[in-house]
């Protein structure tokens, strides 16, 4: 049987400084020795822990969880435990199941809240016995030494690790299956990371202002660089990560996520120039400022300004969509999806990105 845990709504207060900066303190401890190590566990027995934060999505855990006790490693010194965001029967059955035939220990915990997956992982981490923690998503499959080359990449002074990530797709990809498809080259990622709990501890963990699977990955390794020691990456740790199917216009809902941007901005301004994107996204500004002048000009009745200005918008979009189309497939269904998404991602983005500069007190990026 799985162990069960259910979390309060509770959680630590934040310090002054983060109350007044809204960063979080970042300590450096002077040594990273003293943990644990494939050759120095801890009283527990437990080296590793693997969090798995999930949200309604039972089979695809199921797929997960099968990957992680198929691992080569030895089931006494790993656990694994499932957070579960949207506490449901079906989840905890899944994980019951697996319990009963585990090598590893199982630990479902049901979270009353807050949410998202920041947050999951946090109470995920802390209710860990190993000093090691290894995160991955729930839609995720391990390769059998995920764990066995994760763990050999901590050197004594190696804070945290992250693997590759394999996202098998055709030769010809729709636009939204190209941008999944950039996981495979990005740094530090959550659905494949290892660090060590002491330092999770240093940084009191995920920052749950990251309420959807948005940048919450970025601000932990910009945190984690801060600290004294090194992060590493193992690309023999390999996780795959199947692109998942999506509806029509799946783009235009990602534009929400932008908000968060400007809290990342905000917290690593520097950080985020140089690791996410260097400049802002002028051509959306462009495109939604020749909307704008269009509607205004034909609110006032001044029929060439309006016209001028829609020519423009109109020549900004096709360009915008024109660049979307040419590495991704040609059917005719995803070329109509491509230029009706085009006209209607600028002014999303701008407006999701205004959101995000109010609501955290960021400058407009």
């Amino acid at each position: 049987m799985a162990k069960i845990i259910a979390f309060s709504r509770q959680r630590r207060p934040p310090s002054r400084e983060q109350q007044a900066t809204g960063k979080p303190h970042v300590l450096a401890p002077p040594a990273w020795a003293g943990g644990a190590h494939a050759d120095n566990p801890p009283a527990s027995g437990i080296l590793v822990s693997v969090v798995v934060p999930t949200c309604r999505r039972p089979q695809l855990l199921s797929h997960c969880l099968a990957s992680l006790l198929l691992q080569r490693a030895d089931a006494a010194r790993f656990e694994i435990i499932v957070v579960d965001d949207a506490p449901c029967s079906s989840t905890r059955i899944v994980v019951s199941d697996w319990a009963a035939v585990a090598g590893p220990a199982v630990t479902y915990i049901a979270s009353s809240g807050p949410h998202g997956p920041a947050a999951a992982r946090n109470r995920g981490w802390r209710a860990a016995r190993g000093a090691i923690i290894a995160f991955t998503d729930d839609d995720t499959v391990a390769s059998p030494d995920w764990l066995r080359q994760g763990l050999q990449a901590f050197a004594a002074d190696v804070v945290a690790v992250w693997g590759r990530i394999d996202m098998p797709a055709p030769a010809r990809l729709t636009d939204y299956e190209r941008d999944a498809k950039n996981l495979e080259t990005a740094e530090f990622v959550t659905a494949n990371c290892f660090c060590r709990k002491q330092a999770l501890e240093a940084l009191d963990g995920f920052d749950e202002r990251f309420r959807l699977a948005w940048r919450e990955d970025a601000d932990l390794y910009f945190r984690l660089l801060g600290l004294a020691g090194r992060i590493v990456h193992a690309p023999a740790a390999v996780i795959t990560h199947p692109i998942r199917p999506a509806s029509w216009g799946v783009s235009l809902r990602q534009q929400k996520k932008i908000a968060f941007d400007a809290l990342l901005y905000k917290k690593h301004p520097a950080l985020y120039r140089q690791k996410i994107r260097a400049a802002p996204r002028w051509d959306y500004y462009l495109i939604v400022a020749a909307m704008l002048s269009g509607i205004g000009a034909l609110a006032l009745r001044q029929t060439m300004p309006a016209a001028l200005a829609g020519l423009f918008w109109l020549a900004l979009s096709a360009r915008f969509c024109a660049m979307r189309i040419a590495p991704a497939v040609k059917t005719p269904a995803h070329i109509a999806e491509m230029i009706v998404t085009s006209a209607l991602i600028p002014p999303l983005a701008v407006f999701w990105r205004l959101v995000g500069a109010i609501k955290f007190r960021s400058r407009c990026i």
